[in-house]
């Protein structure tokens, strides 16, 4: 049996999704497009159903991508689960009454039902079950309340008889529905609503808003390196630089098989960082400097979805965005590169138009540093200096913003207004949290640990047959001449197109002044994405929308980094 989810964006059908699938879900995208869905499977009896996460749509009569792929799935269900918010019953009934009249097998999960009833919101269950005809079950998906009942209530889905309406019909028909169904009593706002209305006011909210993503950026910074310097580096320095040592010695010290393995020594010991052997920085790497930090943003970022802080933040973000040809939704697929542009790529989808989402992916890979080439600019750049750090950020985001309004004026095509649900203010539940939080960072070792140990045999093999030597002296005339960089340094740019945070590591031997190596860091942060990213972007923007997005990159990367290297 195939099982539909149905209903209006942001009304918890994703939670519900979950609460019925588990974590273990496929993500696809529709045939021919780019909008993607969710499905899984539940028991059901003796039998296995599969559950689709249908895009949401607010209407049957497509506006948008989603809401056409959307109609176009309705019909390979072999029943419809609708979710529907208690909270704004009126709106959501529209889809409703659109899905009873396509007469397929249907239940209504009244959602969010604990939120209605403290906002003074009474709905009379049984008339309205009466009125629709079909089952309606209140449901809390935060929580897995009332999803026994839905679940045990599905074989009492019913088709039912209504009617075609058209579209003014249909409001008549859903004001005649709350006036049976739905009782508003007055109350008094509670801390939570005062919050949410301050949290969206220019000042208030501006306020709030900078001294949020302040606390987000120092919590992810003392969690990160908390978890570096107190578990990952006792284990690496203590129990495995021994175990490689004596591995080394086996080996002869030196080798091709040798450096490969265990990378080259450096004062006949292992050099987590600089040997470059799969089992020392293949390993350190990925576990000891990015997963503390990739742990740590993703925690802090569940922490905010799940509040609803960040529609708010992006109502506040909006006017600010469309000066770069965006809307403030913008701002969520931004702060997700910060953890991973891999999956902030994959974010623009949220975005209308194709025209916002070639702005948003550039300006993405330009400026925006994931958490693993942050972790390497803090421990590299950090060392020499807090002011320097500050001098890498304060680039990206100068090259943010004037890029922003470049692009703005250059691409063709429109920017549409900012349409979006705000959810209440919810506290947030550790146990969901802490579930995404393993879900991403899995996600992350799965991708990013295969192309951190493919990355280093290849780097082994190609200063083997001497590749490097050759493209760092065709190379040499603008590296050297325009950046201000040894000739060395080559080496890590094209690294840098397999993984950003290992080429940044690699300037660490090149004894490079405090001024090259923030232009390095400022280049390889700009230049080229990382094979995960041109893959997603790839898919994202086709073959011609790609080549002109990494024109971009390539001359930004180049101007930006030659000006540095005069003012420094």
């Amino acid at each position: 049996m195939k099982i539909l989810l149905m209903g209006n964006p942001n009304v918890g059908k994703s939670v519900l999704f979950s609460r019925l699938t588990g974590v273990h879900v496929m993500t696809s995208n529709y045939p021919g497009t780019t909008v993607h869905y969710s499905r899984g499977h539940m028991k059901l009896g003796d039998q296995q159903g599969e559950i689709i996460d249908v895009p949401g749509t607010y209407t049957l009569e497509p506006t948008c991508d989603a809401e056409k792929v959307a109609l176009q799935m309705l019909d390979s269900g072999d029943l419809l689960i609708n979710v529907v918010s208690a909270l704004n019953l009126e709106r959501n009934l529209y889809l409703t009454l659109q899905l009873l009249e396509r007469k397929v097998p249907m239940i209504v999960a009244l959602n969010m039902s604990d939120d209605a009833a403290h906002y003074g919101i009474h709905i009379d269950l049984k008339r309205l079950r009466e009125l629709l005809g079909v089952p309606v079950i209140p449901t809390v998906a935060t929580t897995g309340e009332g999803i026994k009942e839905l679940v045990d209530n599905l074989d009492k889905a019913v088709s039912h008889d209504m009617p075609a309406r058209s579209r003014d019909e249909r409001w008549v028909a859903i004001g005649d529905i709350l006036n049976q169904v739905q009782q508003v009593t007055h109350r008094h706002h509670t801390w939570r609503e005062r919050l949410a209305d301050a949290s969206v006011r220019p000042l208030s909210g501006g306020l709030m808003a900078l001294t949020i993503l302040i606390s987000t950026f120092l919590g992810i910074r003392f969690l990160g390196e908390g978890l570096i310097g107190g578990l990952f580096d006792p284990l690496f320095n203590d129990l495995w630089a021994p175990v490689l040592n004596g591995i080394s010695g086996f080996l002869g010290g030196s080798g091709f098989l040798h450096n490969v393995l265990i990378g080259k020594l450096l004062g006949g010991e292992v050099d987590f960082v600089q040997s470059f052997g799969l089992l020392s920085s293949g390993l350190y790497v990925p576990f000891a400097m990015v997963l503390p930090y990739i742990i740590s943003f993703y925690l802090v970022l569940g922490l905010l979805e799940d509040t609803g802080y960040l529609p708010r933040l992006a109502i506040l973000m909006d006017s600010i965005m469309h000066k770069v040809g965006l809307h403030g939704y913008a701002i969520i697929p931004t702060l997700l590169g910060f953890g991973c542009n891999v999956p902030a790529v994959l974010a623009t989808r949220i975005l209308e138009s194709k025209r916002e989402k070639f702005i948003a992916v550039t300006l993405i890979s330009v400026a925006v540093p994931c958490a693993a080439l942050q972790a390497m600019i803090f421990g590299l750049v950090g060392a020499r200096g807090g002011q320097y750090v500050v001098i890498v950020y304060g680039t990206l985001l100068l090259v943010w913003i004037v890029l922003g309004f470049i692009l703005n004026k250059a691409v063709k095509g429109f920017s549409p207004e900012l349409l979006i649900e705000i959810p209440p203010y919810r506290l947030p539940r550790l146990g969901a949290t802490l579930q995404k939080l393993w879900m991403r960072t899995y996600g992350f070792l799965a991708e990013a640990l295969p192309i951190i140990l493919g990355a280093i045999i290849a780097i082994n093999i190609l200063y083997f047959i001497g590749l490097f030597e050759a493209i760092a002296d065709v190379a040499a005339p603008v590296v050297t001449g325009l950046l201000g960089l040894p000739k060395e340094a080559v080496t890590a740019l094209i690294v840098g197109v397999l993984r950003k945070d290992v080429a940044v590591g690699m300037l660490a031997p090149l004894s490079l002044t405090t001024a090259q190596l923030v232009v390095g860091c400022v280049v390889l942060a700009m230049f080229f994405p990382c094979i995960a990213t041109f893959v997603v972007l790839l898919r994202e923007l086709g073959p011609v929308g790609t080549l002109k997005s990494f024109a971009v990159m390539i001359l930004v990367a180049l101007t930006t980094g030659g000006l540095l290297n005069w003012a420094l």
